[in-house]
Parts: C-alpha cells; structure tokens; sequence
C-alpha cells in the first residue's frame, strides 16, 4: 500500500521559512520521481517542484531561487526547503508519485504566509 505523510507547514511571516517533509512508503522510493503541489480554495493544484530519482530537480517559476527540493533516500523522504516566504506562497502543500501507472497523492499540510 502506497502512502505519502506530509507534515512540517504552519504559519510563518513574510519573508520566512519552512521545510516541508514527505514521508513515502510502498514504493521503492530511491527508484520514484516525487513532485510537490500547492492548491488555494477555488483554484485547481499547481505544480510547485520535482525531484527525479537521481536527484536532478525542476521548479516552476515562482518557486526558482526561493524553494529548494530534495530527498534522503535513506529515510525515505522528500523535502521542500522554502525560504523567503510571500503570502501568495499560502496554501495546502501535497506531495505526490506516480507509482506502476498510478498517481499517489499525501494528505496535504497548511501552509499560512501571513504577518
């Protein structure tokens, strides 16, 4: 059974940090591409970041030189070092694989950029 635990989001003021954690497990994690989402109220998921199994990643535009992706394949689990934190940054974070054919999708953490 494949499940992804994402945890680490919260409120932060603008201009701060976080790091989110993506906890995989039922998928021989050091062999998956993870990527991480975001979704506000009303508006569809948007693509935030990939990290692909030999470590190579990919930023969408307004991630490029603020967030950072990374992975331990030891522990199983993805990162998102996010760094200089905007309000337009708040959101629910999903991480997600896709897996034998499959998309696999976290339960999400709250992301709150606010002073």
């Amino acid at each position: 059974q494949v499940r992804l635990v994402e945890s680490g989001g919260g409120l932060v003021q603008p201009g701060g940090s976080l790091r989110l954690s993506c906890a995989a497990s039922g998928i021989a994690f050091s062999s998956a591409a993870m990527g991480w989402y975001r979704q506000t109220p009303g508006k569809p998921r948007e693509w935030v970041a990939n990290i692909y199994s030999g470590g190579s990643t990919t930023y969408t535009d307004s991630a490029k030189g603020r967030f950072t992706v990374s992975r331990d394949n030891t522990e199983r689990t993805t990162y998102l070092q996010m760094n200089s934190l905007k309000p337009e940054d708040t959101a629910v974070y999903y991480c997600m694989t896709s897996w034998r054919g499959d998309d696999y999708w976290g339960q999400g953490t709250q992301v709150t950029v606010s002073s």
